[in-house]
């Protein structure tokens, strides 16, 4: 094997590593922090189904898109105008308008987040992770910066959470067995952290990652796929994590306000000091790489408007533009309204089954579209029910999520 071969096999591998950690930190940002601390505090040990859930959608959804994508060699907008004419330049607005609005609130999360480990006056910590995001698209090997960066950050975030989830000692036993059995099911909160985890640009995240690193068509099938599942194990581990850490201190019979910042209390009663500096480290790293993983994923469907936003430098310049944007209105208002973060996350959660639907019609009656690749039947059959839940609630909860931002 040549030099040169190396090297782009060590590449490859760097970005597959790269897109698993842009699907995972993508999915836990400051957004799913906040509702796991609230549902925990509300439902217990009970609420370890509702993660479970997430997590078996999650499964379905990124095995069918990263498929679809790498097979195809195709953008999901590419694909949807394929199938349906106009239905990518739909899909690709509706992708980008979710995530500049979600990145508001990540933005504002990173500041939050400097605030609990440097004191720093949130509007400048913001400021600051805004500019260390932009430096990343700036460098000559900007996706080479970015994997490593959202690798390094995914790391510590587990290591932080596993720690603090293991001195509060949590009820395991009882967790574990109400992932299965849970006593109490509470089919809003499943709603909310489905939509806050798989929505949106989150769906496309790592598969476009992937597509950008050319590792397309169906030769690559088994890595795109070991990498799908371990995407999603990441993402599970974490999520599951994060829960145990809070279940412990509310089993412990600590009040969490959920009016306020309840994770940094939750962090503060289990670990004392550490655990505030902690929680700080871990909603900096979940709200950076969210801010990354929103921008770089909404960028890349800008293609469906312009053909020239295939180059890498300009797609770098408007990357760094939409978290420019993006952190100017977060200095403007100060804060993320709650009832925009809210809108932003049940929006993405609308997004979710419109693309969806479309990439598994084009794996179903498409089949020149993926190369003559013959799709699991299993796979796409587990794709269509998971399409119809997440139909089924968009429509069972758009007018309430309009209807929370007008008010």
């Amino acid at each position: 094997m040549t030099t040169t071969e190396t090297a782009t096999r060590r590449s490859r591998r760097t970005a597959l590593i790269g897109a698993i950690f842009l699907m995972a930190t993508s999915a836990i940002g400051p957004g799913f922090i906040t509702q796991t601390t609230t549902f925990t505090a509300k439902l217990g040990a009970a609420f370890a189904f509702g993660i479970l859930m997430s997590i078996l959608v999650d499964f379905v959804v990124q095995m069918n898109i990263w498929r679809i994508i790498s097979v195809s060699g195709k953008r999901a907008h590419e694909i949807a105008n394929a199938v349906v004419p106009g239905a990518g330049y739909l899909l690709a607005f509706l992708v980008i308008l979710g995530g500049l609005v979600f990145n508001i609130g990540n933005v504002a999360g990173s500041g939050l987040g400097l605030n609990a480990v440097l004191g720093l006056n949130p509007k400048i910590g913001g400021l600051i992770s805004a500019v260390t995001a932009i430096s990343i698209f700036l460098v000559k090997r900007a996706g080479m910066a970015m994997d490593r960066l959202l690798i390094g950050l995914g790391l510590v975030m587990i290591a932080l959470t596993l720690y603090v989830a293991i001195v509060s000692q949590p009820p395991v036993g009882d967790a574990l067995t109400q992932t299965i059995l849970p006593e109490h099911v509470d089919f809003a909160a499943i709603t909310t952290i489905i939509g806050g985890t798989v929505g949106g640009y989150i769906t496309y995240s790592g598969a476009h990652r992937l597509l950008d690193s050319g590792t397309t068509g169906p030769e690559h099938i088994r890595e795109v796929t070991r990498g799908a599942l371990s995407g999603i194990a990441v993402t599970g581990l974490m999520r599951y994590l994060l829960f145990l850490a809070i279940l412990g201190v509310v089993a412990g019979g600590v009040a969490l306000d959920t009016s306020g910042n309840a994770t940094a209390q939750a962090f503060r009663s289990a670990a004392g000091e550490f655990g505030q500096r902690a929680f700080g480290v871990v909603l900096w790293a979940a709200a950076i790489t969210s801010v990354i993983g929103a921008a770089y994923t909404s960028v890349s469907f800008f293609t469906a408007f312009s053909a020239r936003m295939n180059e890498p430098r300009l797609r770098s310049w408007g990357t760094v533009g939409f978290i420019a944007v993006t952190t100017v209105i977060y200095l403007l208002i100060g804060t993320a309204p709650a009832a925009l973060l809210v809108f932003a996350g049940g929006f993405n959660g609308l997004i979710l089954p419109i693309g969806l639907t479309i990439l598994l019609y084009a794996a179903w009656r498409r089949r020149e579209l993926l190369r003559g690749y013959r799709y699991p039947v299993w796979l796409l059959v587990l794709g269509v029910l998971v399409a119809g839940l997440t139909w089924y609630m968009g429509v069972v909860s758009a007018r309430t999520i309009f209807d929370y931002l007008a008010g």
